[in-house]
């Protein structure tokens, strides 16, 4: 059998070792391995067929079974570890060993090179030792430059690389290549026709001699004169090949159990360093394409811990808040914010991490120009990586949004106002004319050379009206003023009743044109909080909305309610019902959408009842609407009452207003 695998060329090594007197390698070369069965008890060689398997294993090594026994005994062999079994009756089991050799096809040492290490060879365990000391307090490429310089100088070898799988798995990049005294650069080559080749195929992989010839496509080992080659496959912890570990010597390389086992032991140091390297490399890649996931993000963006530190910003935020991100990560708004701002802010963030719920809040800010700013910050809490929950906020610049709304809010006035001209014209016209009246009349008496006693009372008399139509042009003038004021910031306590009577005023000739009868039922309530022309250009929509309901040939009947009460002490409710025509089911579904409208082209613009909507919202309050067609509409105002502790004017919050 021994010279039929020589005379094939297989270059196999043949040794003999009985089971019962010798103490088993601690690896086996690839090759085969084959036990002969003397057919004893079935346990006794089972037990064998175990041993051997359990160090065959690590070297990739085929462990045949020549045994007699029956096919079911043959396969309690193969499941206790044996590759094949192969029957030694009659003339076939050789040449079926001869073919299984070939099938492998696993290479190793040459009968010519076995013996003894050469006697330059440092000795194994002194080698260890040395390769021990010089990598362990290496990491990165520095271990493998440290590696294939120790590994060539303790084996006396000539080169010694160590290589990175490619992700095609075709070919082969150096990370460090010692030859000949010095680092050579790093090269990439293909797998194909290389001992390389055989070596991610079978982990380890040794050719004592002549390895050129055997691989003539190889240029490398022809370049550099290279006769003998020893290497051991790198795996990851999931037992993927990920590179190659190799020596190499232009002279006989000569290898024992010791040596195969020592650079397996170093194969797989290196292979979890590689491993080490590439997840470090796939967390750095991670982290650039977040920031720059993070950056493409036009608006501010930012990420907290649950202690409120910044953990992760975008350059959106780094700009609106006038600092690096270097200076912002790993601290928080305590760090740069007075006191009482740091805690509104980590109240908003706390009451998000606490309830798990989405957050929303909006704050005035001064930027680093001086300008103010309207800005939105959305809050969401999300599981972190160390399972304690995280915070990302997302912040909308809102000031031209804000601009626009304040523009539509002013067209919308003008718009009302359009539609009231022709009726304030006419209570300013009424008072003004007797007041003009009047006046002619005291320019006239005082004219007289002297006034007779009994003259005086009516001269008082005038005076007096004139005063009244003097101040009913002023109460007009301020309720038009009131209503088209454009201080929309500005907020503060604002008594209900007040606001009713000055919209009413503004209405009255409409009221009167339309012969409406007007109901009040105004119950005592508080003031609430919020801005005067803002409020009064809601009421004043819902009226002129009312009038406009009231079919246009109906001489009488027309009858309009507005009534305010409070609700728990914390709520004003204002009511105001109209018996109009009314509206359908459809028609209240979307009347709140802008530029929805069911009056004709030219008569409305579809936006007052969205503003309005926007407005009772903005104050914290909520609009409804009740209607049946044919019967009348009722719209219903619920808006918070002011509270003691808000009796002040609250000062507008700032945003990280850094300079």
């Amino acid at each position: 059998m021994e010279r039929e695998l020589q005379t094939a060329g297989l270059a196999i090594e043949c040794r003999h070792l009985a089971l019962e007197s010798h103490t088993l390698p601690s690896v086996f070369p690839p090759g085969l391995v084959v036990l002969w069965d003397v057919e004893g008890p079935m346990e006794r060689a089972l037990g064998s067929c175990r041993r051997l398997a359990s160090v065959c294993s690590l070297s990739r090594t085929c462990l045949v079974m020549l045994t007699r026994r029956s096919l079911a005994e043959q396969e309690e062999l193969i499941r206790a570890g044996a590759s094949e079994c192969i029957s030694p009756a009659g003339e076939q089991w050789a040449p079926n060993l001869l073919t299984l050799a070939r099938r492998m096809g696993i290479p190793s040492r040459s009968h010519e090179a076995s013996g003894a290490p050469g006697a330059s060879r440092v000795p194994p365990d002194r080698a260890l030792q040395t390769l021990l000391a010089a990598t362990t307090a290496d990491l990165g490429h520095d271990f493998f430059r440290t590696l294939v310089k120790q590994l060539a100088e303790a084996f006396r070898v000539t080169c010694a690389m160590v290589g990175q799988m490619l992700p095609e798995h075709d070919s082969i990049r150096t990370l460090a290549f010692w030859s000949r005294g010095a680092f050579q650069q790093d090269v990439t080559y293909p797998l194909s026709g290389t001992p390389c080749h055989n070596t991610v195929a079978c982990s380890i992989c040794h050719y004592a001699d002549e390895v050129s010839r055997q691989f003539p496509e190889d240029l490398m080992l022809t370049d550099l004169g290279l006769r003998g080659y020893l290497g051991a496959a790198l795996r990851s912890s999931k037992g993927e090949v990920i590179g190659v570990l190799a020596i190499l010597h232009d002279q006989l390389l000569d290898a024992g159990e010791m040596d195969f086992a020592l650079l397996g032991a170093f194969a797989a140091r290196a292979g979890a360093e590689l491993e080490r390297i590439q997840a470090h490399a796939e967390l750095e890649r991670t982290r650039d394409f977040l920031r720059h996931t993070l950056d493409a993000v036009p608006d501010p963006l930012f990420v907290k811990d649950r202690s409120h530190r910044w953990v992760a910003v975008n350059s959106a935020f780094c700009q609106l808040v006038g600092r690096p991100a270097q200076e912002l990560l790993g601290r928080s708004n305590v760090d740069f914010l007075p006191e009482q701002e740091a805690r509104t802010f980590w109240q908003q963030d706390e009451q998000s991490f606490t309830t798990h719920q989405p957050g929303e809040n909006e704050q005035s800010f001064i930027d680093t120009n001086g300008l103010p700013r309207a800005l939105l910050t959305k809050r969401a809490v999300f599981p972190g990586a160390d399972g304690q929950p995280a915070l990302v906020a997302i912040i909308r610049d809102l000031t031209e949004h804000k601009r626009m709304e304040t523009q539509l809010r002013l067209a919308d006035r003008m718009t009302s106002m359009g539609t009231l001209a022709a009726g304030v014209a006419h209570e300013i016209n009424n008072p003004l004319a007797y007041v003009c009246s009047n006046l002619t009349f005291l320019q006239e008496q005082l004219a007289e050379p002297a006034l007779l006693p009994e003259a005086l009372p009516e001269l008082r008399e005038v005076v007096a009206e004139t005063q009244e139509g003097a101040n009913r042009v002023r109460a007009i003038v301020q309720d038009l003023k009131t209503y088209a004021r454009s201080d929309e910031e500005r907020r503060g306590p604002i008594h209900i009743h007040q606001l009713i009577e000055g919209a009413l005023r503004l209405v009255r000739h409409e009221l009167q044109r339309g012969n409406v009868r007007l109901e009040r039922a105004l119950k005592p309530v508080p003031p609430i909080l919020g801005n005067e022309a803002r409020l009064s250009q809601v009421l004043v929509n819902l009226l002129v909305n009312a009038l406009q309901a009231f079919p246009d040939k109906r001489p009488e009947g027309n009858r309009l309610r507005i009534s305010t009460w409070s609700k728990d002490s914390k709520w004003v409710m204002v009511e105001v019902e109209d018996n109009g025509s009314g509206m359908s089911a459809e028609v209240q579904q979307r009347i709140f959408d802008p530029f929805f409208t069911t009056k004709p082209v030219g008569v409305g613009t579809g936006l007052g009842l969205a503003i309005c909507h926007s407005i009772i919202q903005s104050v914290g309050g909520q609009i409804e609407v009740r209607s049946t067609q044919g019967r009348g509409t009722t719209f219903v105002l619920s808006l918070p009452a002011l509270q003691e502790q808000e009796d002040e004017e609250p000062k507008p919050e700032r945003l990280l207003a850094y300079g």
